[in-house]
């Protein structure tokens, strides 16, 4: 009776339903399997000619990307934090391991030495030597604990940039406020131990995605517009920031040129630096990378793929979409580049949330409401 019970419960561990091995933490899970099988219910999604989408991993409230080699990291919104492993480089996601359970709002995730950072509501974890500990992952380190611990807009994105320093935004804890405290509606950094933070930049509502342009090592953010002033406006904003101590708006001015009803009459709209892209009013712009891979043509080298994870106040919703943004002549222009995740009758089937470029080329995309980490790729 024993055996047959032992034999019963390793078949749900093949079946990544259940683990054998006894650790306390959850195990690794066969995903190829799982995406295999979800092929199937893939949204008809829309891409230019030549490119194709297909499922890479399933992960629960997949959130922001950063990856390491062929192994992607993944953050949540549910107190999780994953690694998803590609060992045979096929495209699709052989493994799932659970990194982390029952933290903040671990969204943000960050590879450096061999670390894994996690960024929770409050603080900066470190796990050390992590790629050799997946089936037994270590305890944290705490890095930095003096964040501010507002919940609204306080799960983050973070990135070390190419200066060597961990950046990490810090939302309006509000809808629209004006906060004595600067590093409120913020873009901070710090060194990779934690010391040395300070504000970055200033006047960003809630930006949850930036990169650096690859030719000037210059940061570029997504920054979502504050919320009842009806449909159209404001837009969220694509914004350039090349040094430290620019200001770019917030509270008192939204997409460069609408002034707050509330607090633009303290300051102008022209002190402040406008946006390079205005993305398009409540469509919650939030991942973005430069695409830096050889696989897409040639015009897409150093252009800019961006998460929007759609509207949920707007009349008529809109996002839902990863948007490209290029150059032409002289100006940022964005266009869509991967669209279906809302349909023509208002039906919502996934919500972007963050981008990554894989070591092949493929861009990847998280999606926390279907669960799921889709790949992109390009074949002539």
């Amino acid at each position: 009776m024993y055996s047959k019970l032992f034999r019963s419960l390793c078949a749900l561990v093949l079946l990544g339903l259940a683990a054998c091995n006894g650790n306390q933490q959850p195990s690794a899970t066969t995903a190829g399997t799982t995406a295999a099988d979800s092929a199937s219910s893939l949204p008809n999604i829309t891409l230019p000619a030549g490119f194709s989408i297909k499922v890479y991993a399933e992960v629960p409230n997949a959130r922001s990307l950063c990856r390491n080699g062929n192994t992607v990291y993944i953050g949540s919104m549910s107190g999780k934090v994953y690694a998803v492993t590609d060992a045979d480089g096929d495209g699709t996601a052989d493994h799932v391991y659970t990194i982390a359970s029952g933290l903040d709002t671990p969204n943000g995730v960050a590879f450096r030495d061999g670390n894994l950072y996690v960024a929770e509501v409050s603080r900066i974890l470190r796990f050390d030597d992590i790629e050799h500990h997946f089936d037994n992952p270590p305890a944290y380190k705490v890095v930095y604990d003096k964040l501010p611990k507002d919940k609204h807009h306080g799960w983050k994105f973070i990135a070390f940039g190419p200066d060597g320093k961990l950046y990490v935004p810090v939302g309006a804890p509000c809808n629209i406020c004006l906060q004595e405290n600067p590093v409120y509606a913020s873009i901070t950094r710090m060194n990779p131990d934690g010391t040395g933070f300070e504000v970055f930049a200033n006047g960003i509502r809630n930006s949850v995605g930036f990169d650096w342009d690859p030719a000037t090592k210059e940061l570029w953010f997504t920054d979502n517009g504050r919320d009842n002033l009806g449909d159209s406006i404001p837009s969220d904003e694509l914004n350039h920031a090349p040094q430290a101590g620019m200001h770019f708006g917030y509270p008192f001015c939204h997409q460069g040129d609408i002034p707050d009803p509330e607090f633009g009459k303290q300051r102008k709209c022209s002190e402040f630096t406008p946006p390079d892209v205005k993305l398009g009013a409540h469509v919650a712009s939030l991942g973005l990378r430069f695409y830096t891979g050889s696989m897409f043509p040639e015009e897409y080298r150093n252009g800019i793929f961006v998460a929007e994870h759609g509207s949920w106040n707007r009349t008529v919703p809109d996002g839902y979409r990863v948007m490209f943004v290029r150059k032409q002549n002289g100006k940022m222009v964005a266009e869509n580049f991967a669209t279906g995740w809302l349909n023509k009758s208002g039906d919502v089937s996934g919500r972007p949330v963050d981008v990554c470029v894989m070591s092949d080329g493929a861009l990847l995309v998280s999606d926390d409401k279907s669960g799921r980490v889709y790949r992109i790729s390009y074949k002539k």
